[in-house]
């Protein structure tokens, strides 16, 4: 198969989707890759170890897209892109296919196959490829919410772990999956004292067991959730429904009952956003303020830390990029359920339940594979 790294153009993405040790193994498979120039120097990877890897360095995204059967990428295709994708061209990226309805429809009509990284999911409903980026994202959502908290950065001022004398800052974490989890175990080391709510009391159950004493849990719900955000110095949106859009848990009303200076941080941003004010910012411009709240939706996150995001990303999409270069999109999902489930967009249609649902679009529950129906 002849696979595309196109170099990410998202604002501030410095992700690259192969690094030059997935390159060689493409080629010990047998498979062509063309990389664009430059696409991994934002991780640190020069276009030279590429070249030694085994890939041909093209200097433009349009030839990289004109010649690949399978696109590689990180983040959505932006709207630039759109023009470059051709019918059943399939690329295996991150999506979200729930916070955008332009991208759904624009993928509708090139007829591409979609496959996305989100959705992938093992049979105890596991994500292995939103994992590494969620450890990530859960773990900065803590560095950055300490960082907004500073007075010159329009946050209350308050140091996240206190010192002796001076109580810490208080964290409410909305969610314990991954992300929660990973944000959890990050305010909890600095010294701060944190909640973890969830909806699931056999969850709640494993966070009590594996958190440090200074980590609470909770039951999620509204008058739960009203009530902690009285005196809460930093808030941590951490709630995601796989491939559908997040439930809005802090509501535009609940901005009021917060101090001024408080911080939000929206890690569900990319899903739609659990925290209604918030929108997705970039790195260039990360935060805003409405009613003396600051707000912090930077939609790719692990973007900042591009070194260690990629190769945390590619050690987990790798295995799966390989199945699909070599058996073809159709007989590596109807062998494996996993990739299956990835399946978002194909032959025009939507596959994924979440995606139709959050726009209102039809549903194709059955699409004909080769050796099987998915």
């Amino acid at each position: 198969m002849i696979i595309g790294v196109p170099k990410e153009i998202k604002n501030n993405e410095n992700r690259v989707a192969l690094t030059p040790a997935g390159v060689a193994e493409m080629k010990n498979n047998g498979h062509s890759v063309y990389v664009q120039a430059t696409a991994g120097e934002g991780s640190g990877f020069a276009d030279e170890e590429y070249a030694t890897a085994g890939a041909v360095i093209l200097p433009t995204i349009e030839e990289v897209y004109g010649i690949a059967e399978m696109i590689i990428k990180v983040k959505e295709p932006i709207a630039s892109e759109y023009p470059l994708i051709k019918k059943d061209q399939l690329l295996f990226t991150y999506f979200h296919f729930a916070s955008s309805e332009p991208l759904t429809h624009a993928m509708i009509e090139r007829q591409a196959i979609c496959l996305a990284y989100e959705t992938v999911e093992k049979t105890d409903r596991s994500l292995p490829l939103l994992v590494p980026m969620s450890e990530v994202a859960g773990r900065m959502s803590i560095q950055e919410g300490a960082k907004y908290l500073e007075k010159p950065l329009k946050g209350r001022g308050i140091l996240l772990g206190g010192v002796p004398g001076v109580p810490p800052a208080k964290v409410l974490v909305l969610g314990g999956g991954i992300v929660g989890t990973q944000a959890a175990k990050m305010a909890a080391g600095l010294g701060a004292q944190v909640t973890i709510m969830d909806v699931s009391l056999p969850r709640l159950r494993q966070l009590d067991d594996i958190m440090p004493a200074n980590v609470m849990t909770q039951m999620s719900n509204n008058y739960n959730i009203r009530k902690a955000i009285l005196d809460t110095d930093l808030i941590i949106g951490a709630v995601l429904i796989p491939g559908a859009k997040a439930p809005h848990l802090i509501t535009r009303d609940m901005l009021k009952l917060m101090r001024p200076g408080t911080v939000l941080v929206d890690v569900a941003v990319d899903q739609g956003g659990c925290i209604e004010t918030c929108t997705p910012t970039t790195h260039e411009n990360p935060t805003f303020i409405i009613d003396d709240i600051v707000h912090y939706c930077v939609a790719n996150m692990p973007g900042a830390v591009p070194y260690t995001s990629t190769l945390a990303l590619t050690n987990a999409t790798l295995p799966y990029a390989v199945q699909l270069a070599n058996k073809g999109w159709q007989k590596a999902c109807a062998e494996n359920e996993e990739l299956k489930k990835g399946l978002n967009i194909a032959n025009g249609k939507i596959l994924y339940k979440g995606v139709a649902e959050a726009w209102n679009l039809p549903f194709n529950e059955e699409l004909v594979l080769e050796n099987a129906v998915c």
